[in-house]
């Protein structure tokens, strides 16, 4: 159980303990550290002689009962203290600990076959070479390459080799960018010119922002040569957050194995692999191992590949770790971890058939901690000398492990020094010619890197055509009654008394034919699953619900584990719904679902937070993956977010999902306002990174829910949730509204004597979310239905720019409020603001940096707006003009001069373009820069503040009011 800590691990000998001489005269690695108790027995050479018998719980005698102790020690340490160190006997296992145990200590089991042993050595020369190649064609480009730690390589194809010949048919692979390249071209075999041209700095031939090359993932289908069986093979392309990809690998590996069918993991596997101080630095790594074996986010075993390069950047291990291994996380959920010196391919090689045959005899996570060390810099133009001068004099000596291995088996015979430069030379031609071919492209294609292709769900659509999301009315009847109905064997299996009141109230509902939240909900999922999409719901406490509204799962109250959910038995031949409390994480659980969203476009994947605040101890996920996925990797999800939201006297970490953050990450343009058609709102989905939306009513959320799998495409959806109108007696839909023929409304007018007479309205109140029913409450007591309309914009993002003009121009003596619950900083002002103002014909005053950039290609033939002063501007600097208000030039050089701030009027309102309608970048029409002055909109709600909200009840009343009575004035 202690070997490990006198094994001789590191190939650079810095942390290789010295050999101690033992009471037996003997030199040995096993000090007595590792002996410790044993130690007192050993009286001398007599003793060493003595032959004792072997228990059956080792296997170091082979067919031998007994053996000299001598002979014994010795077989112990060239098994345990050699260049492997294993960790396991902390696992509570016998069984497991036994096959360990044959694994390592039977004699003989380090033996390779020449053929076998040429192979690694080809293996090995092409990972050398491949980095060679690079370094010599691109020096000067970052590459984060893997020298000091090739033998990786070998390894993830040794892994891959021993799965397939068990039988797995699909392997996902997450890793950093430290040796992502090399493994895209030797492990997955990605076609080397592809790799090449990204190096070449070429425009896209496809939309979006594209990545770094070390980022970019792949798929392979293509024939595993070892085993002459197929094997598909993906690389999830990542961000530079390391670790951030582990939970996506996972959530994807899991939905591969639901989706064929594989209960057992014996189809589909995941391999991750890590770097050393991310491995022990990054939390997700924790969040993400404890998803490993609970029932709804087991991937049944997972293979952990640390490459250790004993260094994290510039930072060693005694100032980034507490622990004694950088892999002490594996520990928690009973991994074995294996520790070997990666300057000894045979016995990595071992040891990862070791951790392939182990994950597919007991499907739990195993860990291969390879110890190597980084040969060059963080990235090839760092120079480590300057923190780490003595363990790179070290590097600078020592031999490459490929130089090493060669030397090894030319020694004995293996092979001969021409074999061996020949197998280089031979690579190195193959590389010249991709490298050629790669000179050829004028493009480089972003689909070409596409991790989750979605065989066929593209072909043959109309990209612009949603189907329709109304349902027949005997439909929403069926659905109601099942999900309100006890289980059919409701005699023996006993609910709980306050569960058969929410039950019999739901029944009562579907006959008046009204829908709740809960009920709207459990129509969307019911008749999604009738049409055969799986559904899956996860998070924190989704099965009951935060608040107690959902109950998906009954429990019998007298029987443990004993369940039952309706949505499993809505049709016979339904799709499967799976509903999933996950652990207490955000970050872990949300990527998991982000992968699992990956898998099929034909799924509706959503993650519920218990609060929506608790959503940003995952922003690395929404940030990195969500948001911005499709831009970067072409690759598009249909997750939905589900943020309970609303400003309730709960505080400040219960109040807000902080929409002004996913607001902000919206990729629509505030100062255009697309062209009017029939696939206006279509359009703005298809072009927009994700949907943001407030719902109000059951009805909108059943329809939004059903519009992202209508939709012919697939756009992430952050729903703001309500909390209070789960029960609200007002915040309930009719069937009609769900019906044949309803749709998603992005905005909700007003329906009542305001909007019945809109020329007699004085003022028009924008708002969204559950703010609308405090609004409308507040008009009532006051009397002024007549006078303000209340107007709920559903859909914030993409912004409904046309049904706001709509609603503008139907009120056209009222004035506009925007109004929120949320602070003035926070919230959807920032975002609606701008948006409004070109909503409502206005666009937003331009800087004359701004103006050049857009005028610059413009044939303008009116004289009289080519003046002197957009000249001499244009002649500027861009930070001058940027700091530069709308003056003449000699007034700008004379407050330049004088170190005056001219700030630019951003919103002034009395000088406005006509030529608002039009997508940046496309010039404006020549003479029409003429000034309007239009209508505008002012904000009602809470100041600025820098916390969400405001632990006082007293004080959440009093701005409450505030704000109604600003709200609701005239």
């Amino acid at each position: 159980s202690r070997g490990h800590l006198a094994s001789d691990l590191d190939p650079l000998g810095i942390l290789t303990r010295e050999k101690t001489v033992c009471k037996d005269g003997l030199a040995r690695r096993a000090n007595e550290d590792v002996l410790r108790q044993h130690s007192g027995f050993l009286f001398g050479e007599q003793d060493m002689e003595r032959q004792f018998k072997l228990p059956s719980t080792t296997f170091i005698g082979g067919d031998e009962a007994s053996l000299p102790l001598k002979e014994i020690l010795n077989r112990l340490e060239n098994v345990y203290c050699n260049k492997i160190g294993v960790e396991f006997m902390f696992i509570n296992s016998l069984e497991q600990c036994n096959w360990i145990r044959k694994r390592f200590e039977t004699p003989g089991v380090l033996n390779f076959s020449p053929e076998e042993k040429r192979l690694i050595l080809a293996r090995l020369t092409r990972a050398t070479g491949f980095e060679a190649f690079l370094a010599k064609k691109y020096s000067s480009e970052k590459r984060f390459g893997l020298e000091g730690c090739e033998i990786m390589i070998p390894a993830l194809k040794e892994i891959i080799d021993v799965s397939t010949e068990l039988g797995v048919e699909s392997v996902i692979m997450g890793m950093p960018h430290r040796g992502r390249l090399n493994t895209l071209a030797n492990v997955c075999r990605k076609p080397l010119n592809q790799i090449f041209t990204q190096f070449a700095g070429l425009e896209a031939a496809d939309d979006g922002s594209g990545d770094v090359k070390y980022h970019l993932g792949t798929y392979i289908e293509r024939l595993n040569r070892v085993t002459n069986k197929n094997i598909r093979l993906a690389v999830v392309a990542n961000p530079s957050h390391l670790e951030a990809v582990d939970p996506v690998v996972q959530g994807k590996t899991r939905a591969e194995q639901f989706y064929r069918g594989d209960q057992e993991g014996k189809k589909v596997m995941s391999i991750l692999i890590h770097g050393d101080a991310a491995f022990c630095g990054q939390g997700v790594v924790y969040e993400t191992m404890h998803l490993s074996d609970l029932p709804d986010y087991t991937t049944h075993g997972t293979i952990h590949v640390v490459a250790n390069n004993q260094i994290g950047f510039t930072t060693d291990p005694r100032f980034s770790r507490s622990s004694p291994y950088c892999t002490d996380v594996a520990r928690v959920v009973n991994a074995p971890i294996f520790h070997v010196n990666a300057d000894d391919p045979e016995a990595v090689m071992h040891v990862c058939k070791v951790a392939a045959e182990w994950r597919a005899t007991f499907h739990k996570d195993c860990v291969i901690d390879l110890v190597g060390y980084r040969r060059n810099g963080h990235n090839e133009i760092d120079e480590p000398m300057f923190t780490q001068p003595l363990m790179y004099q070290k590097i600078r000596k020592h031999k490459n492990c490929l130089d090493l291995y060669a030397d090894k088996l030319i020694a004995e015979g293996t092979c001969t020094a021409e074999e061996g430069k020949s197998v280089a030379a031979k690579y190195e031609n193959i590389c010249e010619e991709a490298f050629a071919l790669a000179k050829t492209e004028t493009h480089v294609k972003y689909k070409d890197w596409l991790d989750s292709p979605w065989s066929g769900f593209f072909e043959g659509k109309d990209p612009l055509k949603v189907a329709p999301t109304g349902l027949k009315e005997e439909t929403l009847i069926h659905i109601g009654n099942r999900f309100s109905s006890p289980p059919p064997n409701a005699a023996e299996f006993v609910i709980h008394k306050g569960l058969m009141r929410v039950l019999a109230a739901r029944k009562a509902m579907v006959d008046e034919k009204m829908a709740d939240w809960a009920l709207g909900e459990a129509m969307a999922f019911g008749s999604l699953l009738k049409e055969g999409i799986h559904v899956r719901l996860s998070g924190q406490d989704v099965e009951r619900g935060t608040f107690s509204h959902r109950h998906h799962v009954l429990h019998h109250q007298l029987v443990d584990k004993a369940t039952y959910n309706s949505l499993q038995h809505m049709y016979p031949d339904q799709a499967p719904y799976s509903v999933s409390n996950s652990s207490l994480s955000e970050y872990a659980v949300l990527g998991f679902e982000h992968g699992y969203s990956m898998t099929n476009p034909n799924a509706l994947v959503l993650w519920e937070a218990q609060f929506g605040d608790f959503s940003n101890t995952a922003q690395s996920i929404i940030d990195q993956f969500i948001s911005s996925g499709q831009s970067k990797w072409v690759r598009q999800s249909g997750l939905v977010m589900l943020l309970p939201h609303g400003m309730e006297g709960m505080g400040p970490e219960h109040s807000s999902c902080r929409l002004e953050r996913f607001l902000q990450m919206s990729s629509d343009d505030p100062d255009y306002f697309p062209p009017e058609s029939d696939d206006f709102a279509i359009r703005q989905l298809h072009d927009i990174n994700w949907i943001v939306a407030n719902c109000t009513t059951p009805g909108n959320y059943f329809h939004i829910m059903r519009r992202q799998i209508a939709m012919p495409f697939r756009k992430p959806l952050i729903l703001c949730t309500p909390k209070s109108l789960l029960r609200h007696p007002e915040a309930k839909s009719p069937f009609s509204e769900m019906s044949e023929g309803s749709e998603f409304q992005r905005i909700i007018p007003d329906r009542g004597a305001a909007g019945e007479n809109p020329s007699n309205v004085k003022k028009v109140v924008f708002c969204s979310g559950r703010v609308y029913y405090d609004l409308t409450k507040h008009r009532a007591e006051k009397k002024l239905e007549s006078d303000i309309a209340i107007v709920r914009v559903e859909q914030i993002s993409p912004f409904p720019f046309d049904l706001v003009k709509e609603q503008a121009n139907l009120y056209a003596n009222a004035d506009l409020v925007w109004a929120q619950e949320e602070h003035k900083n926070q919230g959807c002002w920032t975002y609606v603001q701008p948006r409004f103002l070109t909503a409502l014909n206005h666009t937003r005053d331009v800087s004359q940096s701004d103006e050049q950039s857009t005028y610059s290609n413009t044939t303008n033939t009116n004289n009289e707006s080519d003046t002197d002063t957009d000249s001499d501007s244009k002649s500027k600097p861009w930070l001058s003009r940027m700091f530069a208000s709308n003056q003449s030039s000699g007034a700008a050089d004379s407050a330049t001069a004088t170190g005056e701030f001219n700030a630019a009027k951003h919103f002034d309102l009395k000088n406005v373009r006509h030529d608002f309608n039009r997508p940046a970048g496309i010039a404006a029409a020549p003479g029409v820069r003429k000034t309007k002055t239009g209508r505008k909109i002012s904000y009602v709600g809470r100041a600025s503040s820098a916390s969400t909200a405001t632990g006082s009840k007293a004080q959440h009343i009093r701005e409450l009011n505030a704000l109604l009575n600003d709200a609701i004035s005239v």
